[in-house]
């Protein structure tokens, strides 16, 4: 059974930065893409930024880049992301998951397998 278990949620000023981490076990982490959503409330969850299984590659909602870095540790079994110059709108539950892809990542809800329960990020003005 995946269990994805994120940490580092937490209440921050504008301009601030937070730093979130989801470990993962169950299945052999260096062989499946990772990505991050967010769903802020009354709102539909969305991609954030995904990661392939190597660490190669990475990728980011138009919202989030320059601002947010994806990165793993195949060796703890770990994925994170360090978020900079934090906005209210980015104000949020934010999950990882983990793809059933490996060599690429994608946008695509559907495409993720198993999901963590979320951190709460908020962003005060």
């Amino acid at each position: 059974q995946v269990q994805l278990v994120e940490s580092g949620g937490g209440l921050v000023q504008a301009g601030g930065s937070l730093r979130l981490s989801c470990a993962a076990s169950g299945r052999t982490f260096s062989s499946y893409a990772m990505g991050w959503f967010r769903q802020a409330p009354g709102k539909e969850r969305e991609f954030v930024a995904g990661i392939t299984m190597s660490g190669g590659s990475t990728y980011y909602a138009d919202s989030v880049k320059g601002r947010f870095t994806i990165s793993r540790d195949n060796a703890k079994n770990t994925v994170s992301l360090q978020m900079n110059s934090l906005k209210p709108e980015d104000t949020a539950v934010y999950s990882c998951a983990q793809s059933r892809w490996g060599r690429y990542t994608t946008t695509v809800r559907d495409d993720y397998d198993y999901w963590g329960q979320g951190t709460q990020v908020t962003v005060s003005a």
